[in-house]
This record gives structure tokens, sequence and C-alpha cells, in this order.
């Protein structure tokens, strides 16, 4: 009786280790289905966060072949915080939430407006930099002009998917061509491709004028009033975890000494 009486409990011991282990396993599924939904947990797991830019100053440029810029050194900073490394690639522009949706990118982070665009097809961080539209020609074409419904007879282009190309649009402008960047906008004007852009005025602050890159342009008019943000994955706890840190850089006065490099205006 004995012997059946230490058979029954051992029989009870294995089944409780084995429920026990079953009940581990449950709870390590649920964590690891947890993470998997976790952005940001997938970023610190591989150790980058993957970047989409397109290139132009003063946000993302390279010298010495190295990327510099306002958000270059912005996403560096967050970057740290996170306990991860930035790594930025060129992207199509007009492709930039298919690029976002498909994982190859983590964000995109390039002086990208907050339109209604952007916060339909992403999480959008808070705003950080104030920016603007306006037209660029060269200095003759500027003079006759002081208005955008002045020019709408003339040669126009704008970067593919941009806040200037939607502007275009909205005008009704039909002379109007397409660039795969901003910059390239830039150098249809100059080469005389086209008589005028419509750009970030940032951009046009940086690259265009006395001491600059294309001192034969010069800015026509503003358009209106814009602000800066980050693009995530829809649903994505990296929009938050990177609000966090954004607000402590201003707190702390870093990101104003970047802004102040970059004679760019935070948005408060």
């Amino acid at each position: 009786m004995k012997k059946k009486i230490a058979l029954v409990l051992a029989v009870i011991i294995a089944l409780g280790a084995i429920l026990a282990f079953a009940g581990c396993n449950k709870q390590d599924d649920t964590n690891k289905d947890a993470n998997t939904n976790s952005d940001l947990a997938y970023v610190q797991d591989k150790g980058t966060l993957v970047i989409g830019i397109t290139e132009y100053a003063p946000m993302n440029y390279k010298e010495d072949g190295k990327w510099t810029g306002f958000d270059t050194e912005f996403a560096e900073a967050v970057c740290a915080e996170l306990g991860v490394k930035a790594e930025f690639i060129v992207i199509d522009w007009d492709n930039k939430f298919p690029e976002l949706k498909s994982k190859s990118i983590d964000c995109i982070w390039n002086g990208m407006t907050i339109t209604d665009e952007a916060l339909k097809n992403a999480s959008v961080s808070d705003a950080y930099v104030k920016n603007a539209q306006v037209v660029v020609a060269k200095a003759d074409v500027a003079a006759k002009y002081s208005s955008l419904e002045e020019m709408k007879d003339l040669r126009f282009t704008a970067e593919s998917g941009s806040a200037g190309e939607g502007v275009i649009k909205e005008a009704g402008i039909e002379k109007y061509t397409a660039v795969l960047a901003q910059s390239d906008a830039l150098m249809e004007v100059s080469a005389g491709s086209a008589d005028a852009c419509i750009i970030d005025i940032t951009m046009a602050n940086a690259m265009t004028g006395e001491g600059t890159s294309y001192t034969n342009l010069t800015q026509v008019c503003s358009l209106n009033e814009e602000e800066y943000g980050i693009a995530f994955r829809q649903g994505s706890d990296l929009t938050a975890k990177v609000n966090e840190i954004m607000a402590e850089l201003k707190t702390n006065g870093k990101l104003d000494a970047i802004a102040d490099k970059y004679e760019l205006t935070l948005v408060k």
C-alpha cells in the first residue's frame, strides 16, 4: 500500500512539474510576442536605428565623407540615449512611407514636414523645428515677381513627394517637373532648366545667396509656415520614447545648441 501511495505522489509531483514548465514556456512566449510587437525592442536588439533621409544642408549632408547636419546630430544624440547606433540611408522621398512600413528603414528623419499625409501613414513625433516653403529663382527673375500667383506661367520644379510639390499642385501650376531631391530642384533652376523651384526655407537659407553654393539664386517669397517631425511606423512605441528624449534634450539645452549651430528655430 505504501508503495502505491508513493507511486501516486510521484505521478502528482511529475504532473505538477510538467504544468509548471508549460506555464513558464507560455509566459516566455507571451514576453516574446510582446517584444516582437515593440519597435523599441526591435531597434535595441539589432543595435541600430536605420534612418531614411535625402541629402541636403542643413539637415543631413556630407563633409569629408561623413554625415553631418542638424538632423544628423539630433538623431545621433537620441540614439546615444537609446543605446543604439544611427545608420543613415538615402531614400526616394516619394517612396518614404512604403520604405518605413516594409522595415527597410526604422524612421524618416530629414526635415519632414508634418502633413495630413504623414499623420495618415505614420506615427509622427512632436514637432521640433520651424520651417516654411519658399519660392527660389535667379536674381533677375526674382526681381520681376513678388508672389506665387504672379509666377504661375513660369516653369517650376520641386522634389517629388515633398511639401513644395504639394504647394505647386494646389496652386494649379501646369509647367512643372518633379525631381528626386530638393538639391536637384536648385540645380535645375541654376542651370536654367526651370525658372523657379519651391523648397524648404531651411535649405534655401543654407544653400542660396552670398557665400553659398548658389550665389546666383535668391528667395522670391515665403508661402506658408510649417513644422518638422520624425515619422515612425504606425503604432510604434519608439514615438513616445523619442518624444521623451527630445523633451530632455530641449530642457538641458543640447538641442538648442545644435539648432544655433545650424541657424534653425526650434518649436518650443
